[in-house]
């Protein structure tokens, strides 16, 4: 792998929870099931979808979070009409269909989805633009497919931190993709996904991090209780706001609450056990720090 790719430290093993209230299998297999059945709907629907009104896309893309079984929440604001970058935090393949539930966009995806099963075909047919991360040579173009979807009047849907994080643990916004608004003079409108359980408090169950495979994603999800998934609209930023991708990125991922740590999290995702030294991959050009830890103390990130 590329050391330019982005990359999150979170992993399975130590930020996803391991809890014992999952729901009987038979509940579980019955959610699959829906969730397949709600998918393959769309499918059928694809053909036609460009006279679909935006409004029945919303509505099937709440249904496909329902059908996993796992309640929708969306708050703030309404997104803009017309051309408009949407940004915001990556934990989960769900955040896909809740940030359409939002405003339906095209998707900008990493170019391994098209290898997923149904989902990827999905993707691929709903108009998504597709980059390849590891090919640093494709990004300009990537950046003037965008601006060019953008100036359409299109609305494109981005995760800018370009990895997925556990929801608690959140990563940095890159400033690429923020080149295309500024180039195309479109607003920016961030939207903040968090995932929690019965109590309001922070889930890590739909993340889709590190190793983990989708199909145990997916099961972790429809065997969860409790689940809700929130989309908050916040501030939107305005084209001319800002002249740089750099500070217009910074705007966006406070606004979209990126970049920090969300919640308190028992595990801290840099390390998966206590006592053990923590190996911090180098930024290029500079080399990996070993960090000793002492039992009891969290990990600081250098």
């Amino acid at each position: 792998m590329s050391v330019w790719l982005p990359s999150a430290p979170c992993t399975p093993r130590a930020c996803v929870e391991r809890s014992g209230s999952g729901t009987a299998v038979p509940r579980a297999v019955l959610r699959l099931l829906a969730v397949t059945a709600v998918l393959l709907a769309g499918i059928v629907l694809l053909p036609v979808g460009r006279w679909i009104p935006a409004g029945a896309v919303r509505w099937w893309c709440r249904t496909v979070v329902r059908a996993a079984g796992v309640r929708v929440r969306l708050s703030g604001a309404t997104a803009p009409t017309g051309g408009v970058l949407l940004v915001a935090n990556h934990i989960s393949w769900l955040d896909i269909p809740l940030l359409a539930a939002v405003r339906p966009a095209r998707m900008l995806a990493k170019s391994e989805i098209r290898r997923w099963p149904v989902a990827g075909w999905l993707t691929a047919r709903s108009g998504a633009l597709f980059i390849e991360r590891d090919r640093l040579r494709a990004l300009p173009d990537t950046v003037t497919r965008i601006a060019d979807a953008l100036r359409g009047g299109a609305a494109v849907a981005v995760f800018p931190e370009g990895s997925t994080w556990c929801g608690r643990a959140q990563g940095p916004f890159r400033r690429a993709v923020f080149q295309a608004a500024l180039d195309a003079g479109v607003a920016v409108q961030p939207v903040r996904l968090r995932y929690r359980v019965s109590g309001g408090e922070a889930s890590t169950a739909p993340a889709f991090i590190g190793d983990d495979s989708l199909l145990s994603s997916v099961w972790r999800v429809v065997s969860a209780r409790g689940l809700t998934a929130e989309a908050e609209v916040t501030d939107l930023v305005p084209p001319g706001s800002h002249t740089d991708r750099g500070t217009l990125a910074a705007t966006a991922q406070e606004r979209a609450g990126a970049g920090h740590l969300a919640d308190r999290h028992p595990v801290d995702p840099f390390r998966e056990r206590e006592g053990r030294d923590v190996v911090r991959p180098g930024r290029p050009g500079r080399p990996r720090l070993l960090v000793p830890q002492p039992p009891g103390v969290s990990a600081r990130v250098r």
